[in-house]
């Protein structure tokens, strides 16, 4: 049988349509630059002031939060982006209660269409860079299958798409206890591993795309004794975990749709990890992960000698020295 028009998936990676000629949902065309919409959205931006904050690229270019935009055309725009939008400033206005209401399926939704932005801008910006990144994301062939596994579920945004038994996504909500808490907005990520990460008052958003929940479920100890207010250098540490975590995340998960039947209204996605010759995870290695936590820790100017004092237990704010979990009220830098 034929799919009908609102059931079929789009792949951008086929012939590369990435520029702002294609929206990026659908690969409709479109006039650039009237045919687009903001990577962060128009009430995040106005509700933290972002709108000329400045971001620097990989290739050390600087633009504004206001630049960062991606092709849309306007049936996209208007049935599916400014809706997910909607729901996301909703949840937002309710707080940290909001966002752990919202359903996994749109919180990944509007992260991913975040990352996605990113992703995408620096992508391009590699065709004409200011100074050529260190490690160019287009010549990173594990993390394009990653980027291709992680579009195919993020059509769930255009197309009406079920997830059988299975998050696509890594998904965690911290809370920040904000004794000592002084910024109100933060973003990052890790593009090569597909991290993202967003702090939106005392709420923390994060996660590892692509990876099936694999990456939360590795730390689910971690994550039921973090369920509880964190100072913001627990937060850092958090991250630092799952950023690392994701580094060694070693498959790619493959997503099918179901066969359609003359009924069906919907897909239905099975996954499979399909690749027995090697393990989920690469061996966790400490000095690499002390690293890790030396660039989130950067604020606090923990020192990597200090992080790796006793070389096979690194600092830890999160757990004290018996493993147990660690309160802190106010940051005192080790000794």
């Amino acid at each position: 049988m034929s799919v009908p028009a609102h059931l079929k998936l789009y792949d951008p990676l086929e012939g590369m349509r990435f520029g702002p000629e294609h929206c990026f949902l659908c690969g409709a065309p479109t006039e650039p630059p009237i045919d687009s919409v903001p990577v962060f959205a128009y009430w995040l931006m106005d509700r933290y002031d972002l709108a000329d904050r400045q971001i620097q690229l990989l290739d050390q270019s600087i633009v504004t939060y206001r630049d960062l935009r991606i092709p849309c055309c306007q049936h996209c725009r208007t049935q599916h982006v400014e809706p997910l939008e909607a729901q996301a400033q909703q949840a937002a206005e309710l707080g940290l209660e909001g966002w752990r209401a919202l359903p996994d399926k749109t919180l990944f939704l509007w992260l991913g269409k975040m990352f996605y932005g990113v992703f995408i801008t620096e992508l391009l910006t590699e065709l004409n860079p200011l100074v050529m990144p260190r490690y160019p994301l287009a010549e990173n062939a594990q993390m394009f299958r990653r980027f291709h596994a992680f579009f195919q579920t993020f059509q769930a945004l255009r197309v009406p798409i079920e997830f059988e038994d299975f998050t696509p996504a890594s998904l965690f909500i911290l809370e920040v206890d904000q004794r000592e808490d002084t910024i109100p907005f933060e973003y990052d990520d890790d593009l090569t591993t597909m991290g993202f990460s967003i702090k939106l008052g005392n709420t923390v958003l994060m996660t590892c795309l692509a990876d099936n929940g694999i990456v939360r479920d590795a730390m689910r100890r971690v994550v039921t004794d973090t369920e509880r207010p964190l100072h913001p250098i627990q937060i850092a540490e958090f991250k630092a975990r799952v950023y690392y975590g994701a580094y060694l995340f070693n498959v790619v998960p493959d997503y099918f749709a179901r066969p359609l039947k003359p009924s069906d209204d919907h897909l239905v996605y099975d996954t499979l990890i399909d690749d027995i010759t090697s393990a989920v995870f690469n061996p966790w290695e400490n000095s690499a992960y002390g690293q890790s936590l030396q660039e989130m820790w950067k604020r606090w100017n923990i020192p990597y000698t200090t992080i790796m004092r006793d070389p096979s237990q690194p600092l830890s704010f999160l757990y004290d020295e018996h493993s147990q979990p660690r309160l802190i009220e106010t940051y005192e830098a080790p000794n």
